[in-house]
């Protein structure tokens, strides 16, 4: 009969816990499940985003970008579909990832299952990662599948000038949407309250950040609206990495992002490790 005992690894002294630091297979095994969840219905949570990003950019060269017109930005004139194209790659990228982190605790909470995340033998820290973890992942599920699709389509360039600052600013600002994500899903009670977040402050923050439209062609008190917009630091970094030029100081808005990244995850952590509105 084959030997039944438990791998040297799993024994323990009584007193002496198995897992030390970090629990790496906790962790990984909660990301999978995360990545796995969207995976299934990936026509929905990946390839029909794509589709309506791409509906986006043809409805917005074929209305304003016929003609040759262009985009002058940081004084260079930049065809208008190529002007929007990285912009719409991110905008993309930022609300699924929201929409994937909003959904996990919510549903849990919804359905009784919210004990599948808080009984495992995972830190408060671990189950903020897995959850930012898979968010951010189907944020570049999508934001390939988008760009895939940019590529093929004529008169559009999408051709990468500095790779660091699209990976950088996709990071930054799939992370910051995935917190938003999680805090919003420990905020709401059912999914009219996720819709409204999504509604009513992620997707105007979105369509108001120079998606469509370089903000220097605003007056300045829309200049100055614009610049205390997150979004705007983003897509015009996450723009850089396309064009070579961008709207903003990608310095200070990549500064900008990631303390707003740090800021919300504390914020995150510590209303995790609370309970607040998890906890009975």
């Amino acid at each position: 009969m084959a030997d039944q005992s438990p791998p040297p690894e799993m024994i323990a002294s009584p007193g002496v816990p198995v897992i030390r630091n970090v629990n790496w297979g906790g962790l990984w095994t909660l990301y999978v499940k995360e990545v796995r969840r969207f995976f299934k219905v990936q026509l929905q949570t990946i390839w029909a985003p794509a589709v309506t990003t791409l509906l986006f950019l043809v409805v917005f060269t074929v209305a304003l970008g016929g003609g040759g017109r262009t985009v002058t930005l940081d004084g260079r004139a930049i065809h208008f579909a190529d002007f929007i194209a990285p912009g719409l790659i991110v905008m993309g990228m930022l609300q699924n990832a929201f929409a994937n982190a909003s959904f996990s605790l919510l549903v849990g909470k919804i359905q009784g299952t919210i004990v599948d995340y808080l009984m495992p033998p995972l830190s408060t820290g671990e189950l903020l990662a897995a959850l930012c973890g898979g968010a951010v992942t189907r944020a570049f599920c999508v934001g390939a599948a988008v760009w895939l699709a940019m590529a093929l389509w004529p008169g559009v360039s999408v051709t990468p000038h500095h790779l660091w600052a699209i990976l950088w600013f996709g990071f930054l600002g799939s992370l910051f949407l995935a917190l938003m994500g999680v805090l919003t899903s420990i905020w709401a009670e059912k999914f009219d309250h996720a819709a409204a977040v999504t509604n009513f402050v992620v997707a105007p923050l979105a369509l108001l950040s120079g998606t469509f439209y370089s903000v220097d062609r605003l007056a300045p008190t829309f200049q100055a609206i614009s610049h205390a917009n997150p979004f705007f630091y983003i897509i015009s970094g996450f723009r850089y990495g396309f064009l070579g030029v961008a709207d903003s100081p990608i310095l200070i808005g990549s500064l900008a992002i990631l303390a707003i990244d740090i800021v919300l995850a504390l914020l995150c952590y510590w209303l995790l490790r609370s309970g607040w509105k998890i906890k009975s």
